[in-house]
């Protein structure tokens, strides 16, 4: 007996490949051994995509028709990146025009002035168009930065906590949410409760919670909101900061059977560092609550004015982040200068090889400035664009995120990977249909041989230096010889 799989092989390269099939290997000098096991199998894929904010919609409305519609087939569509998990904002964030609210009348606790208007000129249209390129369809997940200033202490969009009378009355602006958007056609399948509760340093929209009050607001009032208002199937998801913070929080959340009741699970990003995953904190959050979703809802090179039609730039330890200049000195090991791809593919990996579920990059279109964005928080996106010239820059990130996206599928295991040395990083699934996918990231400046093994099954290739590869292995065929 014989077993048949084919085997594709694509690779995104510092020499200039870009998600491009390779049929033809040279032996190189080094080799490594790299064994999977499909029957060994770990979290299941929720999904992994972009999020879609104000700056990112408004940008492709000054795009001709043809040049939008090109990115959003990018995105979603068969031919493109198939992303299958979103994020996008309720009320502004730092990546909309200007500070605005679905309701901004002080007092209102009817929310009669409730209004999702403001979406309904770029936001709700790149959503909806963004559905009709998507074959299988994507997830959802809606954050807010702040509440209503008029809910807050202290009466200001940044900072401040929202006031405990008002509790009740932001359950209920959650909830006229999903309903508003259901009404345009948007299904919402998830939200987090508050985008980055410590803060972030009073910049831009933001509100803060400790664990003890995010948990009291989910128990008390946003589940018991949602399940009496027939809204019980759309996930909660706490936390929804950086990583190195998990075990404070997921201890007050998982506590007990009635602090995690209305919690479908944790919300991480990746901020506190520029090559660290955070493993261990990855690892403890999963099994304190091991049936909940572990999600990375942001991720981006912050800090950064994009380079344009550069893509040595993304390749080179240029990058520069946050922390560079403005972390605590205990802290700032954290935060040297990097490669942009190797961060991406590094920390996909590293999630994914500690039970996180699901992965989202934040902005998904920028301009020539980073923006817009009305706090001049710059950074950048897989896509830029130059609205006047209407011009659009794919840049090597589009396609490190393509690497897992397009082949990496809801509904897919993470399965058991073994290299037999750390020259390279890998990570492994077993899709549906049952093919296998293995995503191996080579930092190296060499050429590195890999033979790859699955049970009876063996195969020889090798990845160029600087690259990263997606092998696809289809499911096994078993024919008499």
């Amino acid at each position: 007996m014989l077993q048949n799989r084919s085997i594709q092989v694509f690779e995104t390269s510092a020499q200039g490949r870009k998600l491009e099939k390779v049929d033809q290997f040279e032996e190189a000098e080094i080799t490594i051994q790299i064994t999977l096991n499909p029957e060994k199998k770990f979290q299941t894929i929720t999904g992994i995509g972009g999020s879609f904010t104000e700056a990112s919609a408004h940008l492709l409305t000054l795009m001709s028709e043809g040049k939008r519609r090109e990115i959003l087939k990018a995105y979603f569509s068969e031919e493109g990146s198939r992303y299958s998990l979103t994020r996008t904002h309720i009320n502004s964030c730092d990546f909309s025009l200007s500070h605005y609210s679905y309701d901004s009348n002080a007092g209102d606790v009817s929310l009669q002035n409730f209004s999702i208007e403001r979406d309904r000129k770029a936001l709700i249209p790149m959503i909806q168009e963004a559905k009709t390129y998507s074959k299988q369809g994507f997830k959802i997940i809606a954050t807010p930065w702040t509440a209503p200033p008029w809910m807050k202490d202290n009466q200001s969009w940044v900072g401040g906590k929202l006031l405990p009378e008002y509790y009740p009355v932001w359950a209920d602006f959650f909830e006229k949410y999903l309903q508003a958007y259901q009404d345009e056609g948007i299904a919402i399948w998830g939200l987090t409760v508050e985008n980055e509760p410590h803060g972030n340093g009073n910049n831009w929209e933001s509100m803060h919670f400790s664990p003890e009050e995010m948990t009291d607001f989910v128990r008390f009032h946003l589940g018991p909101k949602l399940e009496n208002k027939g809204w019980k199937e759309v996930k909660i998801l706490g936390y929804d900061q950086n990583r190195e913070g998990l075990k404070e929080w997921v201890d007050v959340m998982f506590a007990n059977a009635e602090s995690s009741k209305y919690f479908s699970g944790t919300a991480v990003h990746w901020y506190e560092s520029t090559y660290e995953v955070f493993p261990e904190a990855l690892q403890y959050t999963h099994h304190k609550a091991p049936e909940k979703f572990l999600i990375q809802t942001e991720a981006c090179i912050d800090a950064e004015v994009p380079r344009w039609q550069d893509d040595d730039w993304y390749w080179s330890k240029e990058a520069k982040d946050w922390g560079w200049l403005w972390a605590p000195e205990n802290q700032k090991y954290l935060h040297p200068q990097y490669v942009p791809v190797y961060r991406y593919a590094v920390d996909i990996i590293g999630c994914f090889n500690n039970w996180v579920d699901g992965w989202i990059d934040w902005n998904m279109v920028l301009d020539r400035r980073g923006g817009p964005n009305w706090f001049e928080n710059w950074c950048v996106a897989p896509v830029i664009v130059d609205p006047s010239n209407d011009e659009v820059y794919y840049t090597p990130l589009y396609y490190i995120l393509a690497h897992f996206s397009k082949f990496i599928r809801p509904g897919s295991k993470i399965i058991e990977v073994n290299v037999s040395e750390d020259k390279v990083q890998a990570t492994a699934a077993k899709n549906e249909d049952g093919s296998l996918v293995l995503v191996v990231l080579n930092q190296n400046q060499f050429k590195i041989s890999i033979n790859l093994e699955i049970a009876d099954y063996k195969s020889a290739f090798s990845i160029s230096p600087a690259a990263i590869q997606t092998i696809i292995i289809g499911s096994a065929q078993t024919k008499t010889s």
